[in-house]
Parts: structure tokens; C-alpha cells; sequence
């Protein structure tokens, strides 16, 4: 469904520039238009539709509000339907490198167009471009080129870009563009979010630079009732009679009214709703009722706030006025629904991390008081894959290091659920896997685990819960140590009865085992991790699930936010 989706968003683009190209190619409204500026004419004009077409769904991926209320909504959007939801960055993404073309495209037209414009105005063209230039230096005619004083090379172009409004909104909304664009690579989102953060919000001044762009006019053509009186293929040849015969008059000329802002205004309005409410719920008042030290330099915030209602796997955007007033930075919920608080774990990583784990009093040894907290701003919670993890009958869920956290949600509303004797949870079996390269990092988390296990163990169900837990990294200590204890009845390092396995999975044998053991089953498999083990299991899910509509199928989804 998603190629589907991509497949449309290509044609709408290709036809938009195909069409766009056409009219101002072949089109008898600038037919002497081309005669002033050629082939770049078209080529700006082209790639100017489809930047209003793109520009237009380039906010839609990320208003999450809105996102969040068509997965909720049964009635909207099918399993199916909201599985391609999840893929909004992706889209987004996309379509950001399509603007990125066609801006490309755009510029470097109109590049062309300002010097034909300005040789043409100093006289430095050919005489038919030179004479069409001259037209609107006489009383009460309309001119055709936008470059009206004459200025020889460089100073004509500079002129035109510093002194129309085209020039200089174009000149900013193509700076605010390549900031935007660079600072959206991964290893500066990685490294330097703040970087990201700041500078993608250069978007207002790019879409308040868009909606004027076209303000100037200076793309113009015949008006209609100049096309009515002077036909350019009775006239065009004959520019010594022109304004001297009937059938030749003049040509008079209008530019074109700006139409970015039709495109635009729509998802502008929705996304301005979407921030209005992210601003309201921001500011409803926040309690951190708990704050628990993990090792591995990871820490647990457990807070409360009124109205606040989640389902698993759903995460929210936090704001520390104390380490930031401007960012806001995105955690998955590690709680349950059914628990009376919701908590996130945070590992420390970066400067805001770091400053929020010395504001909550972490690298003190004492006792925090509460009153010393800081205060906390949140955002959301916002839907995601996981949410349909309870839609399947059977799941495999991958987490890779911290990646784990949404599962930390899923495990322990299953817990509740079996604690309160569920009887119609559709889920039957969880096949979990965690990837990670510390012995460490299982610390928190093999609580979590012990409690399933005891819990399916009493309740006789001990196969409703496969975990398989895999180092990733170690070194020659660690191994000859782990040799030594493997033969006890728990695990060395999580205290599990399961014991840890060490590499990385073989996907292929996993997938196949799996699909042998649940014929005619659709499994879902949820990842939160790295895009290249997104991509291994995608083509394990494609390649291990049968054609025809009965069978195995393995559905994938993927944590993005």
C-alpha cells in the first residue's frame, strides 16, 4: 500500500511538471516570453508546481496529533491503513528531497532567466530580445522583462536579487532549505540534535518566504485580451509595424498572480491547530512522583498528570524548562495502561540528557526531595506501530538496546492482563527478542521479565512468553566467566532461567522455525532499532510469508518518531 502511495505521489509530480512545462512551452500566453528567456523559462516554472504540490504535504507526516487521532480512529483507518501511518517520516523524508530537486531545478532557471533578462536590458542580446525588453519604457505600455535598469554583468544580477521580492524571499527560503536539509542528516541528529532542532524550525520563515514568492510577478505573459487583439503568429514577425497597424497592436503584458499560497494555506492552518494544541497540553501541570538511578547511566522518571491516557507503545515529547526552554526531545512510554502513573527511561547520552539527569539530583548519593525536582513539560502521548500489537494472535517484537522500551509498555500491560484474568486477549504467543551489547543494560529490564515468567509459570502458560536475549558484545574476560556458570539453572547475568545467548540472531532459521510452528497465521513482527536490522527483517518477513491469501504471513512494523 505504501509503494501504492509513493507511486501516486511520483505521477502527481511527474504530471505537474510535464503539464506545467507544456503551458509555458507551448502556450500562446507566453510565446513571446520564450522569445526573451527560452528553455529556462519552462524549467522554472515546472519545477515551481511541483513545489507547491510537495510543500503542501510536507507538514501533513508530521502533524502528530492528527496522525495519532486517524490510528485511533477504527472507523477512518483499517490495521492495514495505519500501519503505513507509521511510515509519515519516511514519506516525509521524501518529499523533503523532492523539494530539495525541483528547488535545485528552480534556482538554477532562474538563474538563466536573470542574465537573459539583464543582457537583454544593456543591450546585449539579440535585437529581437533587446526590442522585447524595451516594450513598457514608453507611457502607458506594460513591460514584459522584469529587469528594468540597465546594469551590465555582475551588477545587473545583483540588482535584480537584492532589490525584488522574488530575489531576496528567494534567497532566504533557499538558505533556510540548505540549513534545513544538512542539519537533518543522521549523524548530526545523532550527534548535535539541538543543531536539528533549531535549525528545522527555520521552516516558518521558508513557508512565510514561499507564501510571498510569487508576490513580485515577475513571470509574465500576454493578458487575454492581448492575445484577442494581437495574435503572435500573425504578428511576431512583423515588430517595425507593430502599434502602427489594426491587426498589431502592442502586446501588453500582466504577470502571473502569486497561487503558492492556494497550496499552502491548508496544511499551514492545520499544522498551526496541531501546534496550538501541543502548547495546551504543554502547559497542564506535570508531577515526577518518582525518579529511579538504573545502571548503564540510565534513568526512570515516573510522573503524573491529569487526564493523561495512554495505550502501549505510544510515546510523548518532553520539555526541562531547567536544561532548555525550546526542546523538546522524544521518549517511549515504558508504563502500562493499567498502571496509575506513566514513566519513561532515559539513557544518558547527550548535553540534554546529561542535564536533565544532574537537574533530578542523579549524580548526588543523597536523597532527592520531590519539592527539588525540576519541572517537567509533556507533549502527546502520540500513537505508533505498536499499538497493534494486541491484533494479532501471534507477535515477535526485536528490540535493539534501549530499543527495548516500547516492549517495557507491551510486557506489562500483558502482566496486568493476566493478573486480572483476561479471558479475551486475542494475543497468544510473544516471541521477544533484545539485542544488546552491554551486560549491563539488561539490568532494568530483567525485573520486568522475572515477574512473566513467574506469572505464566503459575498460571500454567509457561509457552505464552519466548524471550531470547543476545550479547552482542563482549570480550575474552566475560566469555571464559559465562563458560564457568552455564550450567546453573539461572543466567549469570539476568537472573533469568533463560539463558543469554551471545552474536546476533540467525533471522533466517528464527523466521522459518516460527512460521513452521503457526501455519495460517497472520504474526506481527515489531522492531524498535537500527535501519539496517529494519531492513534485514522486512526481507525476512517478505520472503518467509506465502503468496496465496491463506498461510503464513509475517506483517512488519516499525517504531518511528
Amino acid at each position: 500500500l505504501f509503494l501504492f502511495v509513493q507511486l501516486i505521489w511520483l505521477g502527481m509530480n511527474v504530471f505537474l511538471f510535464v503539464w506545467y512545462y507544456r503551458v509555458y512551452a507551448l502556450g500562446d500566453k507566453y510565446l513571446y516570453t520564450q522569445r526573451l528567456l527560452g528553455a529556462a523559462l519552462p524549467l522554472a516554472r515546472a519545477p515551481a508546481a511541483c513545489l507547491n504540490f510537495n510543500c503542501m504535504l510536507i507538514l501533513l507526516p508530521v502533524c502528530r496529533n492528527l496522525l495519532s487521532f486517524l490510528r485511533g480512529s477504527s472507523a477512518c483507518c483499517s490495521t492495514r491503513i495505519r500501519r503505513q501511518l507509521d511510515r509519515n517520516l519516511t514519506f516525509h523524508k521524501m518529499v523533503a528531497w523532492m523539494i530539495a530537486l525541483h528547488s535545485a531545478i528552480h534556482t538554477i532557471a532562474h538563474l538563466f532567466n536573470v542574465e537573459w533578462c539583464v543582457d537583454a536590458r544593456s543591450n546585449n542580446s539579440d535585437p529581437y530580445s533587446i526590442m522585447l525588453s524595451d516594450i513598457g519604457d514608453a507611457p502607458g505600455e506594460s513591460y514584459l522583462n522584469f529587469a528594468r535598469k540597465r546594469f551590465k554583468k555582475p551588477e545587473g544580477g545583483l540588482y535584480v536579487a537584492v532589490t525584488l521580492l522574488a530575489g531576496i524571499t528567494g534567497i532566504v527560503i533557499t538558505l533556510c532549505l540548505i540549513l534545513i536539509i544538512t542539519s537533518s542528516t543522521k549523524t548530526i541528529r545523532r550527534s548535535y540534535f539541538e543543531v536539528f532542532w533549531y535549525t528545522h524550525h527555520l521552516f516558518v520563515i521558508f513557508f512565510i518566504g514561499l507564501a510571498i514568492h510569487g508576490a513580485g510577478r515577475i513571470v509574465r505573459g500576454q493578458t487575454e485580451q492581448s492575445l484577442k487583439d494581437h495574435k503572435y503568429s500573425v504578428c511576431h514577425n512583423r515588430t517595425s509595424e507593430w502599434g502602427k497597424i489594426k491587426d498589431c497592436p502592442i502586446p501588453e503584458f500582466s504577470g502571473n498572480p502569486p497561487m503558492t499560497w492556494y497550496w499552502i494555506v491548508g496544511p499551514m492552518f492545520l499544522y498551526l491547530c496541531e501546534r496550538l494544541v501541543r502548547f495546551w497540553r504543554s502547559q497542564q501541570k506535570v508531577v515526577i512522583t518518582k525518579v529511579v538511578t538504573h545502571p548503564f547511566k540510565t534513568i526512570e522518571l515516573q510522573m503524573k498528570k491529569k487526564g493523561f491516557k495512554m495505550e502501549v507503545g505510544q510515546y510523548i515529547f518532553v520539555k526541562c524548562p531547567k536544561v532548555s526552554r525550546l526542546e523538546w526531545h522524544p521518549f517511549t512510554l515504558t508504563s502500562a495502561p493499567e498502571e496509575d502513573f506513566f514513566s519513561i527511561h532515559i539513557r544518558i547520552v547527550g548535553d540534554w540528557t546529561e542535564g536533565l539527569f544532574n537537574a533530578c539530583g542523579c549524580d548526588k548519593q543523597e536523597f532527592q526531595d520531590a519539592w527539588k525536582l525540576p519541572k517537567i513539560a509533556v507533549d502527546g502521548p502520540f500513537g505508533t506501530a505498536s499499538e497493534d500489537v494486541f491484533s494479532y494472535e501471534v507477535v515477535m517484537l526485536v528490540g535493539a538496546g534501549i530499543g527495548v522500551t516500547p516492549f517495557a509498555s507491551i510486557l506489562k500491560s500483558v502482566w496486568y492482563k493476566y493478573c486480572n484474568n483476561a479471558t479475551n486477549l486475542r494475543l497468544k504467543k510473544i516471541y521477544f527478542y533484545w539485542l544488546c551489547r552491554d551486560t549491563h543494560a539488561f539490568e532494568w529490564f530483567a525485573d520486568l521479565l522475572q515477574l512473566l515468567e513467574t506469572q505464566m509459570q503459575e498460571r500454567n502458560n509457561a509457552g505464552f512468553l519466548s524471550y531470547n536475549i543476545y550479547l552482542t558484545g563482549w570480550d575474552e574476560s566475560q566469555a571464559d566467566h559465562f563458560a564457568v556458570h552455564h550450567d546453573e539453572e539461572k543466567d549469570v547475568i539476568t537472573g533469568l532461567k533463560q539463558k543469554t545467548l551471545y552474536g546476533r540472531p540467525n533471522w533466517d532459521n528464527e523466521f522459518k522455525t516460527i512460521a513452521s510452528q503457526h501455519p495460517n497465521t497472520r504474526i506481527g513482527v515489531f522492531l524498535c532499532g537500527p535501519e539496517a536490522l529494519a531492513e534485514t527483517l522486512n526481507k525476512q518477513c517478505i520472503s518467509n510469508s506465502e503468496s496465496g491469501p491463506r498461510g503464513v504471513h509475517f506483517i512488519f512494523n516499525k517504531e518511528n518518531f
